[in-house]
């Protein structure tokens, strides 16, 4: 079972350079980093953890920068985004944020893609909550389409172009690995685009049965990433008996000296699970 982080990247935290090669060092296979592009202030849409929205979210970096940086200062781990928003992106623009990124790590990009939660996050882009699932499925299939075809086109319900050209096109065959997040709900997404199924949070007991459940719905194995994972030993023990594929421990927003003090702590579960 591989281990990496998935944590918030922001202004008042340990920069994505620094962290990436801290990361390289000490084993982790990779970094994943959350996405909000802005945090409206009327909070209509309540927290799914409870309580007050936590500062971080206000506060994230562009993920294709904060990945570029890190990709830059390492040399084996895999950057990827957990979860990109992409109910709130132009599916053009994105793939080709994909792409570079990818061309510029030679190939160790992982796509983490989510319908997100914040609804007026969503209006102020211009998505309709109530579709923005299937919004993401058709940017998903017009983004494959960019990504393997010289010409591409699409044209859908959300989605609609005329043949173009863009570069780079990925140097992950046929494209970078997209890792779906969500619950029972994006179960069919991950069944039609998934190379995995990005878990978020679930401890063991609730993660098995929709493992089960996840296979009969894709009739076929799925990698399982847990993302936001326990930190306890005997709870990342339980993931690797279930066949989990990759943890990613939860690492708060912190500066460079407490961030560091961390990772040295954390590193020793690298040792254990690999």
């Amino acid at each position: 079972m591989r281990v990496g982080v998935s944590t918030f990247v922001t202004d008042e935290g340990i920069k994505p350079d620094i962290l990436g090669l801290l990361l390289e060092e000490r084993g982790f296979d990779s970094l994943f980093v959350a996405e909000h592009t802005h945090i409206p202030l009327s909070r209509r849409t309540p927290y799914p953890g409870g309580g007050e929205l936590p500062r971080k979210y206000y506060r994230t970096l562009d993920p294709f920068v904060t990945l570029t940086a890190a990709a830059a200062a390492t040399q084996t781990l895999i950057v990827g985004t957990g979860v990109l928003l992409l109910a709130q992106r132009d599916p053009i623009t994105t793939a080709k944020e994909v792409a570079s990124l990818d061309h510029f790590s030679d190939g160790r990009v992982i796509f983490g893609v989510g319908v997100g939660w914040n609804e007026e996050e969503m209006e102020n882009h211009g998505t309709n909550p109530r579709t923005r699932g299937r919004l993401v499925n058709e940017r998903l299939r017009a983004m494959i389409e960019i990504w393997t075809r010289d010409s591409a086109e699409y044209h859908g319900e959300f989605v609609d172009f005329d043949p173009i050209a863009s570069w780079p096109k990925p140097v992950s065959k046929p494209y970078p690995p997209i890792y779906v997040g969500g619950g029972r709900r994006a179960f069919a997404r991950v069944a039609e685009f998934g190379d995995a199924w990005l878990a978020n949070g679930l401890p063991p007991e609730r993660l098995a049965p929709m493992m089960e459940e996840l296979r009969r719905v894709a009739g076929r194995e799925v990698p399982v990433t847990v993302f936001g994972a326990s930190r306890e030993r005997e709870v990342l023990e339980e993931y690797e008996r279930l066949g989990v594929d990759r943890v990613l421990l939860d690492l708060p927003t912190l500066p460079e000296p407490e961030t560091t003090e961390l990772l040295d702590e954390l590193s020793g579960l690298v040792d254990v699970f690999l």
